[in-house]
């Protein structure tokens, strides 16, 4: 489960973020997962929630999830096509000249402060 890590990573950030602004908590934090991170969120909120109860400035608060849609680009074709129900193989042309153009990032959007 590499949600720890990711948890952890996200948490440190967080919270310099937090003492940088001088807060007293850190209400929410938003978070952007692309759709073929291999980050599953509902993994992911459960290690969040059990890490806040050890970070006193992250005590309650809550990790809202929203997903980057993935989309493959084919340098075959140069047309974009959806990443899941196609995979790496150009549905327009058949080539696998294919890059994932979105859907592997992990952003932090937004920390709402106190």
């Amino acid at each position: 489960m590499h949600e720890l890590g990711v948890v952890f990573h996200i948490a440190d950030s967080v919270v310099a973020v937090a003492k940088e602004n001088q807060a007293q908590r850190v209400h929410s934090v938003t978070l952007q997962i692309g759709q073929v991170s291999t980050i599953i969120p509902d993994y992911l909120i459960d290690v969040w929630n059990w890490n806040c109860k050890r970070v006193p400035l992250l005590n309650d608060c809550q990790l809202l999830v929203e997903e980057i849609h993935a989309v493959t680009h084919c340098d075959g074709c140069g047309k974009d096509y959806d990443t899941v129900p196609q995979g790496k193989i150009c549905p327009y042309c058949g080539s696998g000249e294919t890059w994932l153009r979105t859907g592997n990032e992990v952003n932090i959007k937004d920390i709402t402060i106190l």
